[in-house]
């Protein structure tokens, strides 16, 4: 492993960065070998003009190369942003179990300053947490009513039971695929 912290750092962003931006890196590298090559043969056959014109090459190429390199950077740098306030706005969502939106971000953004500027964000990443807590809750409300349902119907075949269940809770006809996929694991469980 290099002793540089800065390239450790950055092998340890280019490892995780997606698969387009480990390729956008080639073609920099790539011709980068093929001006150098041409460099060494002009200056061995001492053509000046081409030295000129490959030197111009070479230092595009690097600099495309140090712009590329940057980009990897700031896509790690924000995706890691991302995670780290997902995960931070989940637990504080979880401990002061508001569903005001717009108070969730008042006061994450009073307990956390450093955040002030993202304020957009926060808004976006909180409806996100919202939405995955409120589907959670459902499938897990859903699950209880269908294992107490399906306990008391058990000679029923799925069918029978979903559309048994969807009448006794109308409110989730507009779920009856995850009705059936959910009947399917618990009766399955019980005839094992």
């Amino acid at each position: 492993m290099p002793r540089s912290g800065r390239l450790r750092n950055f092998i340890c962003e280019y490892k995780e960065s997606p698969k387009l931006e480990k390729m956008s890196f080639i073609p920099p590298f790539f011709i980068l070998a093929i001006e150098i090559i041409l460099i060494i043969h002009a200056y061995i056959v001492q053509e000046i003009f081409v030295i000129i014109l490959t030197s111009i090459l070479l230092l595009i190429s690097l600099i495309e190369t140090l712009l590329v390199s940057a980009e990897v950077h700031q896509h790690y740098t924000k995706s890691n942003f991302d995670r780290i306030l997902t995960i931070r706005l989940d637990d504080f969502i979880t401990e002061t179990k508001q569903i005001n939106v717009k108070k969730i971000v008042m006061d994450f953004i009073e307990q956390y300053p450093e955040y002030e500027s993202q304020r957009n964000e926060i808004y976006h990443i909180t409806c996100e947490v919202l939405e995955t807590h409120r589907k959670e809750a459902t499938e897990k409300e859903l699950a209880i009513k269908l294992n107490k349902f399906i306990k008391r119907n058990k000679k029923a075949n799925v069918d029978e039971i979903v559309n048994l269940f969807l009448k006794k809770f109308p409110n989730y006809k507009t779920q009856r695929v995850e009705v059936y996929e959910k009947t399917c694991q618990i009766k399955g469980k019980y005839e094992q």
